[in-house]
């Protein structure tokens, strides 16, 4: 029986249906299931955390390969199969809950098909956890503007704040066809590793930047800090440091060319002007 078949089985058995509000796209492949969790490297002590395991297709092979994993799912019916699926299996804890709003147990790799609709607020809250490796697949326009280089079509503040904290790259592009039910888009699977930050910058500081500069992507670097909202004092000393302290060239490039090392020199001119 292919995992199709078997995961059609499966929601049958339970009287669920998939909801595609949700993102509830389930990856019925079993060679990239494989792959995913050769890319993660998974040794057997390590902690794997899953990020919305659905009816547990991906959970079966990280039990392969972990003593430990944590299958943290938001939906009710979702959570009633994963429990039934592996009653009496060692080496998982399913965690019943919104992974946005509950206390995390500490976890050395993430490997999981997320709900698209919460990839922003998953990836910035996970970049910001200790871990070793992540394995997480994404919609493809997502995982593009990931990786994204400065002065690339998909260069944007996701690019910035992803590479501020991890090496990102996109290990492999899935077609709609290996998910049931098929999404109208593709999919990419993206290895994040962390790093540390490459200078030294009031982190805080640096984001309200970064935010504050791609709003106005496409405009030039002093008309964007002109029209933005994050300069204290009626802009005046904002003004101020754009006219004496930040060069030409750098005020004249568009937003989207900027090196994160140039949005950092810019942060450090504007330390005690922003509120």
């Amino acid at each position: 029986m292919s995992l199709l078949e078997e995961t059609k089985l499966i929601l049958k058995k339970h009287g669920v249906r998939p909801k595609r509000y949700s993102g509830q796209n389930f990856l019925v492949d079993s060679t990239v299931l494989q792959r995913q969790v050769s890319y993660a490297g998974i040794k057997r002590d390590e902690t794997i955390l899953e990020v919305g395991p659905g009816i547990g297709n991906l959970t079966e092979f990280l039990l392969e390969g972990s003593d430990r994993v944590f299958a943290v799912e938001k939906d009710p019916g979702m959570v009633n199969i994963l429990r039934q699926r592996f009653a009496g299996r060692g080496g998982i804890e399913i965690i019943s809950g919104d992974v946005l709003k509950i206390m995390l147990p500490a976890f050395d790799k993430v490997i999981s098909n997320i709900p698209y609709s919460i990839s922003s607020p998953l990836t910035f809250m996970l970049l910001k956890k200790p871990f070793k490796k992540a394995v997480i697949t994404y919609q493809k326009e997502f995982a593009e503007r990931m990786v994204a280089l400065p002065g690339s079509r998909n260069y944007s503040r996701l690019s910035v704040t992803t590479g501020y904290y991890a090496f990102a790259r996109v290990l492999e592009i899935l077609p709609p066809r290996v998910f049931y039910p098929r999404p109208a888009v593709s999919s990419a699977v993206v290895e994040l590793v962390p790093r540390r930050p490459r200078f030294r910058v009031d982190e805080k500081l640096f984001f309200t930047v970064v935010r504050a500069l791609f709003a106005h992507r496409g405009k030039t670097v002093k008309n964007a800090l002109v029209d933005s909202r994050f300069i204290s004092s009626g802009k005046k000393e904002g003004r101020r440091v754009i006219e004496n302290f930040l060069d030409e060239a750098t005020l004249e490039k568009r937003v989207f060319q900027l090196e994160p090392k140039e949005i950092a020199g810019i942060t450090k001119a504007f330390m005690g002007v922003v509120d």
